[in-house]
C-alpha cells in the first residue's frame, strides 16, 4: 500500500511535488509534499491576523474541540483508519497497543479534559483576558498569557504526542507548524484534516500545519528558525536531535525542549515482607517496565532494590527478577507484548551474557519476549542506556544511597516502592535531578493529570506571559525626578 503524507497549510490540502522518504525500522514508505516550494505560505506572514483567535472566547475552543473530538473514531475516521496502517508498518507499538491509543484519542477532547488543562497548566482567567495583580505601590499590573508562532517537532513514539500538540495550540490561542516524525507521520495529519472537513475557515483551522520534511534540511531549517518568522520551537526528541537544534538558537527565538530521559525504580527491603508483597511489588514493576513496550521515557529501564548483596540478598534479587518476567509475559496485550522489532544490537548483548553467568542471572531474553537481568553485583549492565524492548535490569543494593546518587538531570521518573520510602526520599531525588516520581507501577498509568513535564511547565513556557503597568502621571514624573536628583 503507498501512503501519502500530505501537506496540511492552514486550512489547504496539499499532495503535489510528492518526495519519497522511509519509515524508521525499515518500515514502510511513504511520500510528502516538497515543502521547500511553500516555505513562504507556512510561517504567518502578518502576526497581527492571530487576532482572529482572540475574537474567540475560550468556551467556543472547547466547543470546537468537543465537536472535533466527535469525529475521531477511529472506527468511523478515514484518515486515521490510514494514520492507524501507516503506523503498523514505521512505530515501535504492536497492533494491539496502538488501537487501545487510537481509541482513546476522542476523550482528549472532552470539554472536562480541555478545560481541565487550561486550568492546572496555566489558569483560564489569563488566556481569556487581562488579569490584575495585587498592588504593590501606587500603580496597577494586569498579565495575560498571549499565543506565540511556534514550530513543534513531535515525536512519535505514542500517537498521543501529535493529539495534545493539536489541543495545546487551540487552548493557548497559538500559531503552530507541527512538525511529524517518520515513525508516525499520519496521526496528527489525521487529526487535523479532520478539522480542515470539519471547519476549513475556522480560525484554530487556519492557525495550525502539518508537514513532514527530514530533520537537519537547511534549506527548510535556515529559513523557519528565524525570530522574524516564529517565536517558539517546541522539541521532542533524541540527545542529537536537540543538540542540532541550537545552532538555530538567537536572541527572540525560544527554545522549549522536551528532550531524551531515562527512567527507572527503587524498591526498598519492605517489598520482601511476604510473598504476597513480592508478588504484588513485580506486578507493579512488570507494568513500569512493559506499557507501550517501554518506547516511552517514563518506562523503568535500571532497578535498584535493596535486597542486599550477599548471597541471601542475591537470591531475593533473583526471586523478584524471576516474578517480574512472568508478570511481563502475562501483561495484556493493549498494554504490552513481545516486540515486533527487537533491536538488533540490544539481542547481541543479551546474548553475549550468557558467557558471563556467573555475574548476571538472565529470565528470559531466548527471541522476542523481552528479559529481566539480575545483577550479581550492585552495578547495572554496562549497556544500560541501551534498554529498550522490554528488557529491565535488577540491580542489587545494601542500602539505595548509591543508587539516589546515580540520579541525575538525564532522569525523568522513579517508580518507587513503599509509598512512605517515596515521601522519605523525595527532596533528596529532586535536588539531584529527577522529575518526577511515582508510586511503583504507575510510571504509564499514572500520566492523566495535567501538569509539568520534564522539570518544566511546557504550556506556561508556550505562552508570552505580557505586561500591562498602568501609573499617575504627575506621580512618575516626580518619582522620575527624584531619582535624578540623588
Amino acid at each position: 500500500m503507498n501512503f501519502s503524507v500530505p501537506l496540511l497549510l492552514r486550512g489547504e490540502i496539499i499532495e503535489s511535488d510528492p518526495v519519497e522518504y522511509g519509515g524508521r525500522r525499515g518500515g514502510a514508505r511513504f511520500t510528502a509534499p516538497d515543502l521547500t516550494k511553500h516555505l513562504d505560505r507556512l510561517t504567518l506572514q502578518k502576526p497581527s491576523a492571530m487576532a482572529e483567535l482572540y475574537d474567540m472566547k475560550f468556551g467556543e475552543i472547547v466547543d470546537f474541540l468537543h465537536k472535533l473530538g466527535q469525529r475521531l473514531d477511529p472506527a468511523k475516521n478515514a484518515w486515521l483508519q490510514e494514520a492507524f496502517e501507516l503506523s503498523r508498518a514505521t512505530s515501535g507499538l504492536s497492533d494491539s497497543i496502538l488501537r487501545f491509543h487510537y481509541n482513546h484519542i476522542p476523550s482528549y477532547f472532552l470539554p472536562e479534559a480541555v478545560r481541565a488543562i487550561a486550568e492546572r497548566t496555566i489558569g483560564l482567567e489569563y488566556l481569556e483576558g487581562w488579569v490584575e495583580q495585587p498592588p504593590m505601590g501606587e500603580g496597577s499590573v494586569r498579565i495575560r498569557a498571549v499565543g506565540a508562532r511556534a514550530v513543534h517537532i513531535i515525536a512519535g513514539n505514542v500517537p498521543v504526542v501529535g493529539v495534545t500538540t493539536v489541543i495545546r495550540n487551540a487552548i493557548t490561542r497559538s500559531d503552530a507548524i507541527v512538525k511529524t516524525p517518520s515513525n508516525d507521520p499520519l496521526t496528527t495529519a489525521a487529526v487535523v484534516r479532520t478539522m480542515i472537513d470539519m471547519a476549513p475557515d475556522h480560525p484554530i483551522t487556519r492557525h495550525v500545519s502539518v508537514a513532514y520534511w527530514k530533520g537537519g534540511d537547511e534549506r527548510i531549517e535556515q529559513h523557519l528558525y528565524d525570530p522574524r518568522r516564529i517565536e517558539k520551537i517546541v522539541a521532542w526528541g533524541g540527545f542529537a536531535g536537540i543538540k542540532h537544534l541550537t545552532q538555530y538558537l538567537q536572541p527572540g527565538l525560544d527554545l522549549i525542549t522536551l528532550d531524551p530521559k531515562h527512567s527507572g525504580s527503587l524498591i526498598g527491603k519492605e517489598a520482601f515482607a511476604d510473598e504476597r508483597t513480592l508478588q504484588s511489588v513485580a506486578r507493579r514493576l512488570a507494568v513500569d517496565i512493559g506499557a507501550m513496550n517501554q518506547e516511552g521515557c517514563v518506562n523503568a529501564r535500571v532497578v535498584h532494590v535493596e535486597s542486599g548483596t550477599d548471597a541471601e540478598g542475591l537470591k531475593r534479587a533473583e526471586k523478584l527478577g524471576k516474578l517480574t518476567f512472568e508478570a511481563l509475559k502475562a501483561l495484556p496485550d493493549h498494554l504490552s507484548t513481545p516486540h515486533k522489532a527487537f533491536d538488533g544490537e540490544l539481542k547481541a548483548e543479551l546474548d553475549a551474557l550468557s558467557f558471563v553467568d556467573d555475574e548476571y542471572t538472565v529470565f528470559g531474553g531466548k527471541g522476542n519476549e523481552g528479559a529481566i537481568i539480575v545483577s550479581r553485583s550492585d552495578q547495572p549492565v554496562d549497556f544500560a542506556r541501551m534498554l529498550a524492548c522490554r528488557v529491565g535490569n535488577i540491580v542489587p543494593v545494601d542500602d539505595l544511597e548509591t543508587a539516589i546518587r546515580s540520579v541525575n538531570s538525564y532522569t525523568q521518573t522513579i517508580g518507587i516502592f513503599p509509598d512512605s520510602l517515596k515521601a522519605k526520599l523525595r527532596d533528596r531525588l529532586a535536588f539531584q535531578g529527577a522529575q518526577r516520581l511515582v508510586s511503583l507501577g504507575g510510571a504509564a498509568t499514572l500520566m492523566q493529570a495535567p501538569g509539568p513535564q520534564d522539570g518544566i511547565e511546557p504550556l506556561r513556557r508556550m505562552v508570552k506571559w505580557i505586561v500591562d503597568e498602568n501609573g499617575d502621571g504627575d506621580m512618575l514624573e516626580a518619582q522620575a525626578i527624584a531619582k535624578a536628583a540623588e
